[in-house]
């Protein structure tokens, strides 16, 4: 009878030394699972993953200005809809209108059928229709005097800060009696009230009446 004891604890031995391997690497793979449940953050749900692009505020006949150092409007941009959106500050404008405004020079304005304003409020898109206008003004004792432009096309891209507005699609110019047609866009400076045309440019220059220079 103990020798048949011995044999079974014996023959159990052997079976355990065979599962061994097996049982060290249970052990081993619920500890690593373990390990990662324990360093890994609960997960969040979609909605707190992906901030969705949504509007959190829209606005009917808003309008968004800003002051220079002394306190007068730099420029003011309106719109018949406005819409805000929360995961980049970004705003869709519906009917955008931008007005500049500086000191002895006509206020120009730009517009088109839709337009976006990036986050940080440097970057107008005016798509579609869009346009720049800048009344006729007479001349003045720092300034000679200018005549009625309006430039068309489909894209003009504001650069706020820099008081640049430029295009990279086909625009037409009218400026005074004289009109011209560029392929490849142009570059409005409105700190020089000067634009340059960039490609291909065709049309014809008629001189001002001569009340008018």
């Amino acid at each position: 009878m103990q020798f048949n004891s011995q044999k079974i604890k014996l023959g159990i031995g052997r079976a355990l030394l065979r599962l061994m391997p097996l049982i060290l690497m249970g052990t081993l793979t619920l500890v690593t699972f373990w390990l990662v449940q324990k360093v890994t953050p609960p997960e969040k749900s979609s909605l707190e993953r992906v901030r969705l692009h949504e509007p959190d505020y829209i606005i009917n006949n808003g309008a968004l200005s800003a002051l220079n150092e002394f306190g007068n409007t730099k420029y003011r941009i309106l719109g018949k809809k406005v819409i805000h959106y929360d995961d980049d500050a970004s705003i869709d404008i519906l009917t955008p209108r931008m007005r500049f405004f500086l000191a002895g020079k006509a206020p120009v304005t730009v517009k088109s059928d839709t337009g976006h304003l990036d986050g940080e409020l440097t970057i107008l898109d005016l798509i579609d229709n869009a346009s720049i206008f800048r009344p006729a003004q007479t001349a003045t004792a720092s300034q000679a005097a200018t005549l009625r432009m309006l430039a068309s096309s489909t894209y003009f891209k504001v650069l706020i800060n820099d008081d640049i507005i430029e295009t990279n699609r086909p625009i037409t110019l009218e400026q005074g009696m004289s009109i011209m047609h560029s392929t490849e866009g142009g570059k409005f400076n409105n700190v020089e009230q000067s634009i340059a045309l960039l490609g291909q440019v065709k049309g014809r220059i008629e001189r001002a009446p001569r009340g008018n220079q």
